[in-house]
């Protein structure tokens, strides 16, 4: 009985350290304090990966050795070796891999080099969020001749502008882009409208709100791919079903979108969909373009239902992308939410590091935009800009049509990559310039580190930038010219640089008035969109002067035209521009 009693005490102080008596807890940073998720952990006393942390950082667990062994594993991160002590809460700071360190820096739209930058206070969107934008100020040439802008083929702003206006509601002001408003239009040269290869022209005219200033144009365009010459893709829809997208203008209407761009698949292209709604799940595997009728059907299924796990579901629908990828073709994920996660990593940050990490794996992003109310623009945003992609917005089935089917190649296919402009100016012929639109984050332009990162751009995209410009009374001599544009790309499949290099003569502008139909439509985009951000510099003008200035050559038979004519009109409605001005005016008279 003694050696019974005896053998019991052995194994009941033996029981510990066979089944763990001690408990390790920590949390997992990167380098600036934020919070870890989902990485990968392994005790040396399980010398297993059986563990994940959780979507705050922070881990647990059971071991039964008092002085434990971790080692971490996350994509993008250098992998970690930490000794853990009982009951010692333990912070564990995981590095960025270099060539990730180099691409999460906050990237410019435009850059002017050596420029100091003042701060501006945020703006608090009712339901939805923006961007906070910095407007590109006047700089003197004199100072800094040289700035730059990304190219891109982003256009979500002008249709998102459309649903705020046709709904009657004021447009938040930093809702609008105004490049992403002239890329909603085609601007080709009517004398050569499908370039044979990429072009880069400029044009200068008077500038309608200050008879002192002209607007230099820079008309870029790529050639277009026929579908049939396209590469091979390997598409993944990342389909959001969460409960906020049950209304007929979300998921709804991107059923419908998704089933009109599988019409443009072809047998050789392959499409997988991954869906995220409480849950993710990989409801089509990759399945050939052919098969149209079964990938409507799965279309079809999906309903609305469930939190919103965006972050986790992003993860799966590039692993699943990498699972199909196509060496030397298109491969893609194709984003479409109302950009409401709420679930895992939620602030842009977190989610911008996420497709980062992304970012060199040859898979491109194309995000697609929906809803009101609490539609999260800054989030799909920053998502396309880092994830070597691009953006749109579908306020209707129309522009559903627009950007999948009828731009299709456009959308999905990009033919060039670190797209962007360098431009100088001669401080003989130009006192000062500023750049319309192409306006930087806040917190990018405030970050001493940012550098500015090219784009992509689409098959068959022409970018539109304008320039106001105050030009010196000096007389230049017969070699001069007013400024040096070099653009440069990247072809997708490759890291040698392209340069193309144009001279911009000094000649006397064309007067606005009588300038040609892309020249005024140019124009007046960029005087609309200053009256809706209220910049400073919208001064001397109204919206009748927008629409005399374009009506004259505007095609009646063009939609896209016709429609800009109507959104002046209910701009007018909503916020009474003219009526203000003309009061102003009366009131000034009675007092004389």
């Amino acid at each position: 009985m003694k050696r019974l009693l005896l053998l019991t005490f052995f194994i009941f102080l033996l029981l510990p350290n066979i089944f763990g008596q001690y408990y390790v807890r920590g949390v997992v940073r990167d380098e600036k304090g934020t919070p870890l998720s989902e990485v990968r952990i392994k005790l040396f006393s399980t010398g297993r990966f059986p563990y994940t942390n959780g979507g705050d950082g922070s881990f647990g667990f059971s071991t039964r050795l008092a002085v434990d062994t971790m080692y971490l594993n996350l994509d993008g991160y250098e992998p970690n070796k930490v000794v853990l002590y009982n009951n010692k809460y333990t912070v564990i700071t995981m590095k960025l891999l270099n060539e990730i360190a180099v691409t999460r820096k906050n990237s410019l739209a435009s850059k002017t080099k050596d420029l100091d930058v003042e701060k501006v206070s945020l703006f608090d969107g009712a339901g939805e969020s923006y961007t906070t934008l910095i407007e590109n100020e006047f700089i003197k040439s004199s100072a800094n001749p040289e700035t730059g802008f990304a190219l891109n083929v982003d256009r979500a702003a002008y249709s998102n502008v459309r649903r705020f206006i046709n709904n009657g509601i004021y447009v938040p002001t930093d809702a609008v882009r105004i490049e992403e408003m002239l890329n909603y239009f085609d601007f080709k040269d009517s004398l050569d409208p499908e370039p044979k290869k990429v072009n880069c022209k400029t044009y200068l005219s008077t500038c309608p709100w200050n008879s002192n200033n002209n607007l230099l144009f820079v008309n870029t365009n790529f050639p277009k791919i026929n579908l049939d010459s396209v590469p091979a893709s390997n598409l993944v829809f990342l389909m959001d079903v969460s409960g906020s997208m049950e209304r007929p203008n979300r998921l709804p209407l991107l059923q419908a979108a998704f089933k009109m761009l599988v019409d443009n698949l072809r047998d050789k292209d392959k499409v997988a969909i991954v869906t995220y709604g409480g849950g993710v799940d990989v409801i089509l595997p990759a399945t050939s373009g052919g098969n149209k009728k079964h990938i409507k059907n799965i279309i079809d299924s999906m309903e609305a239902a469930g939190d919103t796990p965006g972050a986790g579901a992003i993860k799966i629908a590039y692993s699943v992308a990498k699972q199909s990828f196509i060496p030397g073709g298109n491969n893609r994920v194709i984003l479409a939410t109302d950009g409401d996660f709420n679930v895992g990593q939620t602030t842009d940050k977190e989610l911008e590091d996420i497709i980062t990490i992304q970012k060199n794996s040859g898979i491109y992003l194309t995000c697609i935009g929906v809803g009101m109310g609490n539609y999260k623009d800054s989030k799909l945003e920053t998502l396309a800009k880092k994830g070597n992609g691009n953006f749109a917005y579908l306020d209707n089935i129309q522009e559903a049509e627009k950007v999948l089917v009828k731009e299709f190649t456009k959308t999905v296919y990009a033919v060039a990559k670190d797209a962007f402009i360098n431009i100088k100016f001669n401080p003989n012929a130009v006192k000062q310039y500023r750049l319309i639109g192409f306006d930087n984050k806040k917190d990018a332009a405030t970050d001493a580190t940012s550098t500015m990162a090219g784009g992509e751009v689409g098959s068959g995209h022409g970018a539109m930038a304008v320039f106001e410009i105050e030009p010196t009374k000096n007389k230049l001599a017969s070699n001069e010219h007013l400024a040096d544009v070099v653009l440069q790309y990247k072809k997708v499949h490759s890291d040698s640089a392209i340069t193309l290099n144009t001279i911009v003569p000094s000649t006397t502008p064309v007067k606005i008035d009588s300038a040609n139909m892309n020249l005024r439509l140019a124009t007046a985009l960029c005087m609309y969109g200053s009256l809706l951000k209220k910049s400073k510099y919208a001064k001397g003008y109204d919206l009748d002067d927008i629409t005399n200035l374009i009506t004259p050559v505007l095609k009646k038979d063009n939609y896209l035209h016709q429609e800009f004519l109507g959104l002046l009109e209910k701009t007018e409605d909503i916020y009474h521009v003219n009526k203000i001005k003309k009061k102003k005016k009366k009131n000034v008279k009675k007092k004389k």
